[in-house]
């Protein structure tokens, strides 16, 4: 911070929808394959195409569930050979396969998985959000600066463990690249390279317009990244106002903060809704939106070349989860409650 940051405040600006994040209405218009409650991982597991949605997790066109859980799944990676490992929301990861599987063993403290990627049949790397928290909670970890977020690299044979990088932002997606794992840090807004062999994170892609949920590789070189919500210079200007963020945090409803979301304007109390947002019933072009539905198309070096949008009055928001298969890209838009299918 200079001394004029100081004496005449500091600007608050937002990368803006432009180049390779041009709003278009491609994932709005994208066709509905399957309609589930707020699906939000995808993998494919020996050519089925599996979706966790709460407590379960389904085969997209199949009735009944591949597995269900005592508690919300909160993230899944197809294993090599076959089956599956589900990160569940109170901190334990199953290896998955013909109806049943065991536990893998985990380090004190890792018990906020929020995405899994194995590098082979028994290496598994885990995104570990925030210490203390649910995986469900990054909207919290966000207003909150936390900086407790981890990757981990666990054998899940043996039970060894090993901490590849920490003190992040709520490390949300996972990919892997050559030596290096490809890491989107949803608080900072940013891709990291952290390398297998130990050392310190490399920042890959900075100053995203919004918070990153999670990567999946693209057959064609470089991969996809999903955005979870819009960054906006009013939620940024809350993050700075730390007695305000305070108080807000510790007197509201959680779905009241003025904080990014997966789906808005479902709730008259939601912050600005008194025709600070809606007049009518109609979106204002002006208005801040909290929540937004966006995919981004990175190339082999993992920058954005283009992008998939439901804009601010769509209803596909909430993009957490998305997987490249049979020349298709699924996508699941936990805001609209659907998983929609892109060419």
């Amino acid at each position: 911070m200079s001394l004029l940051d100081i004496l005449r405040g500091r600007a608050i600006t937002i990368p803006p929808l432009d180049g390779a994040f041009r709003p278009n209405t491609l994932l709005e218009d994208a066709e509905a394959i399957a309609r589930l409650t707020a699906p939000d991982d995808l993998i494919v597991v020996d050519g089925r195409v599996f979706c966790s949605s709460g407590d379960t997790v389904v085969a997209l066109g199949e009735t009944q569930p591949v597995a269900r859980f005592d508690v919300r799944v909160a993230c899944l990676a197809a294993r090599p050979g076959g089956g599956f490992a589900a990160g569940l929301e109170d901190g334990r990861i199953i290896l998955w396969q013909a109806g049943s599987g065991p536990e893998i063993a985990r380090p004190a403290g890792l018990d906020c998985p929020t995405a899994l990627l194995f590098l082979d049949r028994d290496r598994l790397a885990v995104a570990q959000g925030a210490r203390g928290l649910k995986p469900s909670d990054w909207v919290r970890s966000i207003m909150g600066h936390d900086r407790s977020g981890a990757v981990w690299l666990l054998d899940a044979a043996g039970g060894a463990a090993r901490r590849l990088a920490d003190g992040l932002a709520f490390p949300w997606g996972l990919a892997a690249n050559v030596d290096n794992i490809i890491v989107s840090e949803c608080g900072r807004h940013r891709l990291l390279s952290v390398p297998l062999s130990g050392g310190p994170a490399k920042p890959l892609l900075t100053g995203l317009p919004g918070y990153p949920a999670r990567l999946t590789p693209a057959a064609a070189g470089g991969g996809w990244l999903a955005i979870a919500a819009p960054r906006n210079r009013l939620i940024e200007f809350v993050l700075r106002e730390d007695d305000y963020r305070q108080s807000m945090m510790a007197e509201l409803d959680p779905r009241h903060w003025i904080a990014p979301a997966l789906a808005s304007g479902r709730n008259f109390l939601e912050p600005l809704q008194c025709g600070g947002v809606r007049s009518m019933g109609v979106h204002k072009p002006w208005a801040p939106t909290r929540s937004y539905g966006l995919v981004v198309r990175l190339d082999a070096r993992w920058q954005p070349v283009s992008s998939a949008h439901s804009r601010a009055g769509g209803q596909r928001h909430g993009v957490t989860g998305l997987v490249e298969h049979d020349g298709r890209l699924l996508v699941a838009s936990q805001g609209g409650d659907v998983v929609v299918v892109l060419p």
